[in-house]
């Protein structure tokens, strides 16, 4: 977040450097108020660009494997504008970079899911995936998958095998 004040800050000089020099430029014709008024503009046109560009600039730097799961597009009445022109700043993907599969049983795999939101760390979840049964499992604390298929420590959400999350993991595998 403080990059993006950084940035925030050179765009509004940037703007305002390129408008003194057009009002050198043009004998001092270009009125005063120019000068604050374009820092501002720079400013609000960055912070525009950012955060209408993180979804599109974040996503296409993720690797091949990962798979977008959702992404939902954020409307707060704080940013009236939003209701028109909806912005996504979060979303959930499963990492099949770190894929494992159980070398007992094909249908067992485990994987990351990525939950991403603009301004917070990337959280990580490792999951179980039973692709014959289409069932889940978040291995949190304590719960741990055994290469035989038996989970310790929790139990098997059925989720059906046409569950995006599961169909992700079961396909891309």
């Amino acid at each position: 977040m403080l990059m993006d004040y950084i940035a925030t800050f050179a765009a509004g000089l940037g703007l305002v450097g390129f408008v003194v020099v057009v009002r050198h430029l043009s004998g001092g014709r270009l009125p005063k108020w120019t000068i604050p008024a374009s820092i501002g503009l720079g400013m609000i046109l960055f912070s525009i660009w950012n955060e209408y560009t993180w979804y599109t600039r974040t996503t296409s730097v993720l690797p091949e494997q990962v798979v977008i799961l959702s992404s939902p597009a954020d409307k707060v009445f704080y940013r009236p504008w939003t209701y028109v022109f909806p912005v996504s700043s979060r979303f959930a993907a499963l990492d099949g970079t770190g894929m494992v599969k159980s070398p007992q049983n094909d249908a067992l795999r485990m994987a990351e899911v990525m939950l991403v939101q603009r301004w917070t760390p990337t959280q990580r979840i490792p999951v179980a995936f039973d692709c014959a049964t289409g069932r889940r499992a978040d291995l949190l604390e304590g719960v741990e998958l055994l290469p035989d298929g038996t989970l310790t420590g929790g139990e098997w959400m059925d989720v059906g095998t046409e569950d995006e999350l599961q169909r992700a993991a079961c396909q891309g595998g």
